[in-house]
């Protein structure tokens, strides 16, 4: 059996796989986020152990034989900034992907070298990791002179594990200091944030071992000391869960945040369209990508101001006529990175009537989750990319009202498969399995990452169709029109 830890935002979930790669359990344990300021978003390191010892021994409870573990892979929210001193001791709260107070150093760092973008095959943006170190060497520089490593949330973990400092290339490559096209570090981009290589962890393929669990590590998750493999990031081993690891496949994750994520043969650079050009987290294989900020998590805030589950909302969704409401909904809760960097923007409802209420609501944010999709989208089409099959993953997607309302939105037809609502974690027990693996990476491969099976396809109805079209048309010209209402909040935002 192999274990897959995923390091999320708001949990960690485990999940056991079989030799063929058969889901056997799954647990999750809960994670908070600290909102300390505007734009902040922080998580403690030491939570993330906690769960993944809560999660890991939770699966002794569903009848899961740890001790037939036989390797692990993690899996992890991307760009958190965790800061170590000499002595392996965090330095601070860890700044998430979604923390958004490093704008102006973003403009900082592409102004240090002129071909930043080149180098990196990305625009800077907050929510990666160099631009939040940066703001750590401006606004705690005291903090800053004690750092010695600086690790990813799931290298983190890694590190716990094995004592080993260790990266995989695909969550290496959105810190902004990896040449993704040589897979390697890049010394000038370090330098653009005051860091060096002895800052960086070892970089490795997601499924190369990284070490094997210490003494103290096995105890306390209750398992053998079994290999660790790098991993992936969140989107790539979510990929590698749904099978996505061939070019030109793709999906659809609708997690906490929003991804469009297709697969290329090659490192393929498009900053101008805010399009992520990553590296996948399997040899020899790349991503491009585009993402939301706040896609289910709209949802879960629009139920939490209710105070009514997220079942019944849909429900009531459901339930309103021929599915349909004027009521406009911007999901930008937390800034938004596809297609317009904007850390300022807003979320927001238009619309509204004597007559409106919590189904309408509902639908209104179903649909603008749907739209910041079709941007994506559009956006991957603006660089050339179309995927050839999407398929539908996330937490979200478990909504099969959900579902159709993205068919219809984007134009797109959509496979739900078994597992989509795993992602991650399923994606880095898969890279334990292959790891593990004695036979080679293509056969491997072909035994294990298959592509589960499709639950339900979801086609898009041409006349929903018809009215998102003319929907997302004021959907875009409502961001267009108000944007400069939100721009002067800069400076009474700031920490």
């Amino acid at each position: 059996m192999y274990l897959g830890l995923d390091i999320g935002t708001s949990a960690v979930k485990a999940v056991l796989i079989d030799d063929d790669g058969t889901i056997c359990q799954t647990a999750s344990a809960p994670l908070e986020v600290s909102h300390s300021a505007p734009l902040h978003a922080e998580q403690d390191p030491a939570d993330w152990w906690n769960a993944c010892v809560t999660a890991t021994r939770s699966l002794v409870t569903d009848g899961a034989a740890l001790s037939e573990v036989e390797s692990i892979g993690l899996a992890g929210q991307m760009h958190g900034a965790t800061l170590l001193d000499q002595a392996g001791q965090v330095l601070r709260p860890s700044i998430l992907w979604n923390d958004s107070r490093s704008h102006a150093e973003c403009a900082e760092l592409e102004s240090t070298l002129a071909d930043y973008r080149e180098r990196c095959g990305n625009r800077a943006m907050p929510g990666f990791t160099a631009p939040k170190v940066l703001w750590v060497r401006k606004h705690e520089p005291d903090v800053f002179r004690r750092i010695a490593k600086v690790l990813l949330p799931k290298d983190y973990i890694a590190w716990r594990m094995t004592g080993a400092f260790s990266s995989d290339m695909s969550d290496a490559a959105g810190t902004l200091w990896l040449d993704p096209a040589r897979r390697e570090w890049d010394d000038e981009l370090l330098g653009a944030s005051g860091l060096n290589r002895s800052h960086m962890p070892t970089l490795h393929e997601g499924c190369e071992v990284v070490g094997e669990l210490t003494s103290n590590a096995a105890s306390e998750l209750g398992l053998p000391r079994v290999p660790v493999v790098a991993g992936a990031g969140d989107n790539a081993g979510g990929a590698v869960g749904a099978g996505i690891v061939e070019p030109g496949q793709g999906f659809m994750s609708l997690g906490t945040s929003g991804v469009v994520f297709v697969v290329s043969a090659a490192h393929a650079a498009c900053p101008e369209k805010t399009v992520h050009a990553f590296c996948h987290c399997l040899p020899g294989r790349w991503h491009q990508m585009t993402v939301t900020l706040s896609a289910a998590s709209c949802l879960a805030w629009l139920s939490g101001v209710l105070g009514t589950p997220i079942p019944e909302l849909l429900q009531r969704a459901a339930a309103v006529p021929d599915l349909h409401t004027r009521v406009i909904f911007l999901p930008y809760l937390a800034g938004e990175r596809s297609p317009h960097n904007d850390p300022h923007a807003v979320g927001q409802f238009h619309g509204l009537d004597a007559n409106t209420g919590s189904g309408e609501l509902t639908l209104a944010v179903l649909e603008g989750v749907a739209y910041s999709f079709r941007d994506g989208l559009d956006a991957l089409a603006d660089a050339g990319t179309r995927p050839g099959s999407v398929s539908l993953l996330g937490g979200g997607a478990r909504a099969p009202l959900w579902r159709q309302v993205l068919a219809d939105a984007t134009g797109v037809a959509l496979e739900y498969r078994s597992g989509g609502d795993v992602g991650p974690a399923f994606g880095a027990a898969r890279l334990a399995a292959v790891g593990h693996a004695a036979d080679d990476l293509d056969a491997a491969l072909a035994r294990v990452c298959r592509l589960p099976a499709i639950e339900s396809c979801h086609e898009p109805d041409t006349a929903r169709a018809v009215r998102h079209a003319e929907k997302l048309k004021k959907y875009r010209e409502l961001y267009r029109l108000t944007q400069h209402l939100t721009s002067h909040l800069e400076g009474e935002m700031a920490p």
